[in-house]
């Protein structure tokens, strides 16, 4: 398993809101900067972040973006999950994944040890851990 940009950057937004708003919004322009990614490629991020409705949004010269609640309520597998999907590290453990050699596979159990305790730790870490 990979996570992809998308998910690294996920991750780099929520820390960056997370400490520069101080219930402020904060502007995509000013985010970019400091992260140093393009803003074509942090809207799409945005875009995933806000329909998981991790964000509260403001039009206008003093909108932008806030989180929509403190940082330790965000678990880091919750915005990885948003943005990558499903963290299942291969596909019969996805749901609808099914395998006709699941029942006889030696390897089951081990992908599926993997996948635990993939979800477990990205779970037990929320934004703020991150932070401090």
């Amino acid at each position: 398993m990979k996570i992809s940009t998308k998910g690294r950057y996920a991750l780099r937004v929520m820390i960056d809101l997370a400490i520069n708003s101080n219930a402020n919004y904060i502007s995509l322009k000013d985010i970019a900067a400091r992260q140093e990614i393009s803003n074509k490629y942090l809207e799409q991020i945005i875009a995933m972040l806000n329909k998981a409705g991790y964000l509260e949004t403001a039009r206008g010269n003093s909108g932008g973006y806030r989180l929509a609640k403190q940082a330790k309520e965000y678990r880091i597998g919750d915005i990885l999950r948003a943005t990558e999907g499903d963290l299942t590290p291969i596909y019969c453990l996805t749901e609808g994944g099914e395998c006709s050699r699941k029942e006889d596979c030696k390897t089951h159990s081990f992908w599926k040890g993997l996948d635990k305790v993939i979800n477990e730790y990205v779970d037990s870490k929320t934004l703020e851990d991150l932070i401090k």
